[in-house]
């Protein structure tokens, strides 16, 4: 049984226009996503700013309501349009988001923002809420003599931290993380995502990882899903997709990747991502695609399993 697991998942914007501000059309920023996730498993999801990375990560904990398509959660299929389907689940799965800076409340200490998410779940009792807070700061590597600071007083990393300890208080299953170092300096990332792979292996954790930082994804991911234009075009284990990717633009993003090697340059992916208010008819990816055929521009290819993998082309590139 799956952790989590989305079935036809999609997430649409209306434009509203006119008027009466009638809807006229939509921004399709999710359509029609299949995946999954097991107990245990880093998920890398990878893809250019704008493909909808972030949206599927808010809309499979909720926290944007999907349009349609079915999510299952520990094996329980929830309702996607009714907000106290989720409540029994908000526990289990917690989202660290982006920007450490306006995640915290600013007028709440340290103490407080920890405690409170333990008191409302009713984790701990009052009287030892000061010694649950002190505990999750020693996890994420800082001192209980913060519990009396403000967010203001922390920096960047130091304040990530203090996001992650806030996840970790509730004991959850899954974390999904959104760009949780895009952020921050080369060596606070790095401290970042030990901290991650340590939880991970001392708490069994099981991280969605959203970010356009295929190094790291390299570097910490059990298997990653490749996202272009709201849709996942390739699935495989980490090692195998950067040993050998199969879809046209998984492959252009690793040759865009800055290398030190003086003989290998990147190469920068041409063209600019189709409007998702606009979708072009076919293979989102064919204006752009060096393998272009004639059926792509007019039929969509549908995500297709090979073994461990999957590949969204009618002419993947050869393993």
């Amino acid at each position: 049984m799956s952790l989590l697991a989305a079935r036809k998942l999609s997430t649409h914007f209306p434009i509203r226009g006119g008027v009466f501000k009638k809807a006229v059309g939509s921004v399709r920023a999710v359509h029609e996503v299949s995946l999954e996730i097991q107990t245990g498993e880093i998920v890398g999801l990878v893809g250019e700013s704008g493909c909808g990375k972030s949206t599927l990560g808010f809309s499979l904990l909720g926290l944007t309501p999907p349009t349609s398509g079915e999510i299952l959660l520990m094996g329980s299929s929830i309702d996607i349009h009714k907000s106290s389907s989720w409540k029994p689940f908000r526990r289990d799965f917690q989202i660290v988001f982006q920007d450490p800076y306006t995640s915290l409340n600013p007028r709440l200490t340290v103490f407080e923002l920890l405690a409170e998410p333990l008191a409302t779940h009713g984790l701990v009792k009052r009287s030892e809420l000061r010694e649950a807070a002190s505990d999750l700061l020693r996890r994420v590597g800082l001192s209980t003599d913060a519990l009396d600071r403000f967010p203001h007083a922390f920096s960047g990393g130091q304040r990530q931290r203090l996001c992650i300890a806030r996840a970790l208080g509730l004991k959850p299953k899954l974390i999904v993380c959104d760009e949780i170092v895009s952020a921050l300096d080369v060596s606070v990332q790095a401290q970042i995502v030990n901290l991650l792979l340590d939880l991970k292996r001392e708490h069994g954790l099981s991280l969605l990882f959203i970010t356009h930082d295929l190094s790291l994804v390299r570097s910490i991911a059990d298997r990653v899903l490749v996202m272009y234009l709201g849709s996942i075009v390739e699935t495989a284990a980490a090692a195998d997709l950067f040993r050998a990717p199969r879809h046209p633009y998984t492959k252009a993003l690793m040759d865009s990747i800055p290398t030190l090697d003086r003989n290998k340059r990147p190469k920068p992916l041409e063209g600019e991502i189709p409007s998702p208010a606009a979708p072009p008819p076919g293979c989102a990816f064919a204006r752009r695609c060096s393998r272009v055929m004639a059926r792509c521009r007019v039929e969509r290819p549908e995500l297709v399993a090979e073994g461990n993998r999957s590949v969204a082309c009618f002419d993947p590139l050869p393993l």
